[in-house]
């Protein structure tokens, strides 16, 4: 409730103190603090994004598409082109070998939590999408 008191000329307020409580954990993550929405609410079931891996996939698809024009000869030929090391261009290009099921995951923003741009560089996938569905399988959701 809100009361209003009027002294001479001047309106004073004079309201009661409000709690909001926002059921939220914090959480690090990758050295940063981030704000986890508590199970049942609408912004739990809200995708996230990671864009790291968004644009990495955007980039690994270009250039298989550069070499499957043939406007690009080689990994070697993009790394020299972007200015990029060339185990670089290499590991992104890996991802376009991801299941159509991981990447429509990855899209829609439904990846594992813990899965990073830097872990899927810096380990192999199998080749096979069974292999893979069980290797994102093992992360924590």
């Amino acid at each position: 409730m809100t009361r209003i008191t009027q002294i001479g000329d001047a309106i004073q307020r004079r309201e009661p103190k409000l709690t909001t409580v926002i059921p939220v954990r914090i959480k690090r993550h990758g050295g940063r603090k981030v704000v986890i929405p508590a199970p049942g609410t609408p912004e739990a079931q809200a995708p996230e994004h990671h864009e790291p891996i968004l644009n990495a996939l955007a980039r690994a698809y270009h250039w298989q598409r550069l070499l499957d024009e043939g406007r690009m000869s080689s990994g070697v030929e993009i790394a020299r082109q972007e200015g990029l090391n060339q185990s670089s261009v290499n590991e992104l290009l890996r991802l376009t070998l991801l299941s159509p099921q991981i990447v429509r995951a990855l899209l829609a923003g439904r990846q594992p939590k813990t899965l990073t741009l830097r872990w899927l560089k810096n380990h192999e996938l199998p080749a096979d999408w069974e292999g893979q569905r069980e290797v994102f399988g093992a992360f924590d959701h």
